[in-house]
């Protein structure tokens, strides 16, 4: 049997607000892209700060297991997990032009997360970043790399974050509903980035979104989170038409035009 990517058995508590995340249990196996979803408030950008140890810095406290590739993770020093940051665990956020640096220039930004890993000069690392955005759908030469976030649309912008988050391919990444912002056309560009990653990288993607319609068009598995439990885990066709739990129920109801879900066929 294949090791999983990710194994996960953890519970989360922040001060004052006990039981965030409770007993949660949940396998991703490489290459895999695994939707979780639920409503606001319920967990899931706890679950992600768990998983890359970065939960204290928003008062909260992790307790119980994350490996990664059969890596205890909650067992390593903080000098480890920044070099498992970035490296083994990329992570895309929801609001691109909130997360790069407005002050810096494009290519600055991409060498410095290349160097947080790996040695190399901006003149030697440019042809690899020039690769890695146009494999991304992005039309790009030298001047892009000098623009600065404000010169870029939203679109070109997620994109960019994109490449930062997957530029020393990492077996994980962690998608924090970071489709919200985007207009559908542009939605629709960078999921199809995020199966591509999938399909010739070999990428695990944890897609988090409240967005059950992205999800199904997208996820090969669905995991529906609800005030801090996973109340129900299958294939995205499963919770699609046979969910289970009530709320999953409701979920599925909500949809505008259930029959019109484009579900990816290698699903």
């Amino acid at each position: 049997m294949q090791e999983a990517l990710l194994s996960i058995s953890i519970s989360a508590d922040y001060s004052g607000k006990p039981g965030v995340l409770r007993d949660l249990r949940l396998e991703m196996a490489p290459g895999e892209i695994l939707g979780l979803v639920g409503e606001s408030g319920s967990g899931k950008s706890t679950l992600a700060l768990s998983i890359l140890r970065l939960l204290d810095l928003k008062g909260g406290k992790t307790s119980g297991s994350v490996r990664l590739n059969g890596r205890e993770l909650m067992e390593l020093s903080e000098a480890e997990m920044r070099a498992i940051r970035g490296r083994d665990i990329g992570l895309v956020l929801q609001s691109p032009m909130s997360s790069l640096n407005p002050a810096l220039k494009i290519g600055t930004q991409m060498h410095e997360a290349w160097r947080a890993h790996r040695p190399g000069s901006r003149k030697e690392c440019t042809p690899r970043f020039l690769d890695l955005l146009r494999s991304l759908n992005l039309d790009v030469d030298e001047k892009f790399l000098k623009r600065k976030p404000a010169q870029l649309s939203v679109g070109q912008a997620q994109r960019v974050l994109i490449a930062i988050a997957v530029l020393h391919k990492p077996p994980l990444l962690l998608a924090d509903e970071c489709t919200s912002a985007l207009d559908l056309i542009t939605q629709k560009e960078v999921l199809n980035i995020f199966r591509q990653l999938s399909q010739e990288m070999g990428t695990g993607i944890l897609f988090i979104s409240h967005d059950l319609l992205a999800v199904s068009s997208l996820c090969h598995r669905i995991a529906i989170l609800r005030h801090g439990e996973l109340v129900e885990v299958g294939p995205t066709h499963e919770i699609l038409s046979r969910p289970v739990h009530p709320y999953t129920r409701e979920l599925v109801s909500a949809l505008p035009v259930l029959n019109a879900l484009t579900i990816d066929s290698s699903i």
